[in-house]
């Protein structure tokens, strides 16, 4: 065995530097003597360390020779042992080339298997190749034929998806160029037979949904009305119920609720066709030019249905025509939610604005063509539940509405002249009797269904009305006017109308229904007992007013008692009154000339009779009898104010004849037996003022004012002529007394005419005689003082 190799030793000789021994030490470690070297060279010293490289160097020789020293016997060990193992190496040598020999004798036999086997492995290789390969060709050309069945089937999209298959997963795999080439040149080809195939369907789909917008549009529209006829439904009975303190909300909501849900389940229609057509152009990577297809096609179709025909009225095709747009922008609504981004919201505003200003115009031109209140109300609410409908699906629906509130004063201006043909009827028709009643269903209808009630009790029947038929049916159509105001007025741009309500209300009122009563009050045909009970039928229109008033409140929802308060009644209400006044003043026309016919004081009295009066004349009686049946007639139909503007107008009217009827040039001369007898008619007539104003109750309300009061101007007149000293009318004091109401002039143009004589058939009387002479003179003496006077 080797000995250990022993440690090594550093020696050091005599004369070694401590620089040698670290450079030593550094060589001896394989250390990198470069930075000392490069060092010395710096330091311009190189000698030095060549000096000490040259020791180390001689240090290394040194113990290189001892070692060679040392192990000297072991070098001639190894030595022999390689030359015996070089001789077993030439006997191993000879061994194999003997059984290298025999070997190759062996193989040479196996190598013609082996050779055949690698021939028969290469077979095997191009038959699996080939196996490979013609199932690849199978499984392309399999797909090939379930792609043209899903055709034949249309089955388009499992088509284009076996094709996409092919194209990416077979195609490059198949090995047969013809075959591969073949099937390249088709796939183009069944793409765009599929495209076009897809496209008809679609077209069909097109042609089919456009026949059904309509019923789509309808249908919509009837929920729409559904919904709106059950929420007024329920607003009234929760209006009754809060006039009643009970509550009814929460059965609102829930009607609204079941509305929601039955239009969600009714309005269905098919979108599959558009669906389908649309991914399969995303496959086929045509989904823009699609879309573009759709859009352009859906305008052309909203502008053919946008054009209306005018061999129809439009009173009888505008449901269809709304209705058809009303199912376009349903169907439109559905895509844009439904089908993603296929739709753009600006292409569905973009048709919306096209349709929008259309519908406009069209509505604005046949409204300015008709001539019916019913057919443009009629058009008005279907076009405000098509608004209705179509702002649930998000469209701006505010100039459709801008377009029904232009038509407003139209409809309303037709709806008043129909209101007045219907008015005019009334009038014209009435018999200006008081409505006889005989049932209480009558009753309601007639006169509380208007609050035309005098009394809260309800009256015996048979009931006979204060007021003719012609208030009850002009109340009917004024509150058929209203109704056909609200009903035009309700859906529209303002939702607070009470106060254009209003407006329409006092138009009706005032211009019409006024007019029509001043027409007939002015018609000089008519007669004390009409003229009477056109005054009386004012009066309860004019109550009826306030109903009208309320009526029209509750219709627009607002509080009642809000119109309840007096500065919040009719303007209307005011002229009534004044026509009223008016009719006043025909009745006394009326009047006043039928007690002119009776009186005629120029042919019933003769002024220069020489005969003393017994009594009144006989006209007079006529006069008391025509005065008594207006008065009790006027006492039944009239209000006491009413009545009392009558008496006071036909006794005041008697005493300004009988003043006038002596300042008439028609009378030149009058004597004292004339005044005496005109004294006895003023007594009939004062007797009859003072009854009559005392049966009528009128002395408890106008204490001051009696009828007799209303004839002091003749009293004091036919006093004056009477009193046998006429000449103290220049007293101012008796005068101021006793004759305040006679004029100058007028007492001096009456005293002309007055010329008693002393030569009659009394004139041989002395006492007669003398008292003719006495009145003569002071007589004479005050016309002498009154042209002085004058």
């Amino acid at each position: 065995m080797m000995e250990a190799k022993p440690k090594r030793r550093i020696v050091t000789e005599n004369g070694d530097t401590g620089e040698d021994l670290v450079l030593a030490t550094l060589i001896g470690n394989g250390d990198d003597v470069g930075p000392l070297v490069r060092h010395a060279f710096e330091m311009g010293r190189p000698e030095p360390l060549v000096h000490q490289l040259k020791n180390v160097a001689r240090k290394k020789e040194a113990e290189i020779e001892d070692l060679c020293k040392t192990h000297y016997e072991e070098f001639i060990v190894a030595v022999d042992e390689l030359r015996g193992v070089l001789v077993d190496a030439e006997e191993l040598k000879s061994d194999l080339a003997s059984d290298n020999f025999r070997l190759q004798e062996v193989g040479s036999a196996l190598l013609v298997k082996l050779e055949e086997l690698l021939e028969s492995y290469a077979v095997k290789k191009n038959v699996t190749e080939a196996i490979k390969m013609s199932k690849i060709c199978v499984q392309a050309l399999e797909l090939c034929v379930k792609c043209n069945s899903y055709i034949s089937e249309g089955q388009f999209y499992h088509a284009l998806k076996t094709m996409d298959l092919i194209e990416k997963s077979y195609l490059k795999l198949i090995p047969l160029k013809v075959l591969k080439l073949v099937i390249e040149r088709r796939i183009p080809v069944i793409k765009t037979h599929i495209e076009k195939k897809v496209c008809s369907q679609f077209n069909e789909w097109l042609v089919h949904i456009r026949s059904s917008s309509k019923n789509i549009g309808q249908t919509a529209i009837g929920l729409t009305a559904s919904a709106r006829q059950r929420e007024e439904e329920m607003l009234e009975r929760q209006r009754r119920a809060e006039e009643q303190n009970t509550g009814g909300l929460g059965e609102l909501a829930y009607t609204l609720d079941v509305e929601d849900s039955e239009q969600d389940s009714v309005l269905k229609f098919d979108l599959t066709p558009l669906y389908r057509a649309y991914h399969i152009h995303t496959i086929l990577g045509v989904p823009e030019r699609f879309r573009d297809y759709y859009y352009e096609n859906r305008l052309l179709q909203l502008q053919s249905d946008l054009q209306i025909t005018y061999t129809q009225p439009f009173v009888e095709s505008y449901q269809t025509f709304l209705a058809q747009v009303a199912g376009y922008f349903i169907v439109e609504d559905r895509v844009i939610r439904t089908a993603g981004d296929f739709l753009l919201a600006d292409q569905v505003e973009t048709m919306w604005e096209t349709a929008i200003s259309k519908i406009v115009a069209i509505l604005e031109n046949q409204f300015a063509r008709m001539d019916s209140p019913t057919h443009l109300l009629l058009v008005k609410d279907y076009v405000t539940l098509l608004g209705t409908t179509l702002r649930q699906y998000g469209y701006e629906v505010g100039p459709v509405l801008d377009a029904l509130d232009k038509s407003r004063d139209k409809y309303h201006e037709l709806l008043l002249e129909e209101c007045r043909k219907q008015i005019v009827t009334a009038i014209t028709e009435d018999t200006y009797q008081q409505m006889v009643i005989k049932k209480e269903a009558d009753y309601e209808n007639n006169v509380l269904s208007f609050n035309l009630q005098t009394s809260d009790i309800m009256p015996a029947f048979t009931y006979i009305a204060p007021f003719s038929s012609m208030v009850p049916d002009v109340c009917r159509i004024i509150r058929s006017y209203i109704k056909g105001s609200v009903d035009y007025l309700s859906y529209g741009v303002n939702t607070n109308f009470f106060s254009v309500l209003r407006k329409y209300l006092d138009k009706i009122l005032i211009d019409v229904l006024n007019e029509v009563i001043l027409e007939t009050i002015s018609n000089n045909s008519i007669g004390v007992s009409q003229a009477m009970q056109i005054a009386a039928n004012i009066s309860f229109l004019e109550k009826a007013s306030d109903y009208f008033l309320r009526h029209a409140a509750q219709l627009c929802g607002i509080p009642s008692r809000s119109v309840e308060r007096p500065q919040a009644s009719l303007a209307a209400k005011v002229v009534l009154k004044t026509s009223r006044d008016a009719a006043y003043l025909a009745l006394l026309n009326v009047v006043n000339t039928k007690l002119d016919e009776f009186m005629k004081l120029t042919e019933n009295v003769n002024w220069t009779t020489e005969e003393m009066p017994q009594g009144p004349h006989e006209y007079i009686n006529e006069v008391v009898i025509y005065l008594e049946t207006v008065m009790s007639t006027a006492q039944q139909i009239l209000p006491m104010d009413a009545l009392y503007k009558v008496g006071v107008g036909a006794i005041e009217h008697i005493s300004n004849s009988i003043v006038s009827t002596f300042l008439s040039d028609s009378i030149k001369r009058f004597n004292a037996n004339a005044v005496s007898a005109i004294n006895h008619d003023l007594r009939v007539i004062e007797n009859f003022a003072d009854e009559r104003y005392h049966s009528s109750g009128l002395n408890e309300i106008y204490k001051e004012g009696s009828f007799r009061s209303y004839l002091v101007e003749a009293r004091q007149l036919i006093n004056l002529l009477s009193s046998s000293q006429p000449e103290n009318f220049m007293n101012p004091v008796i005068r101021e007394r006793n004759y305040n109401t006679l004029d100058y002039k007028k007492v001096a143009t009456i005293c002309e005419k007055f010329k008693d004589s002393a030569d009659g058939i009394f004139g041989s009387l002395a006492n007669r005689n003398t008292k003719l002479t006495a009145k003569k003179k002071s007589m004479d003496m005050l016309k002498k003082r009154l042209k002085e006077f004058n």
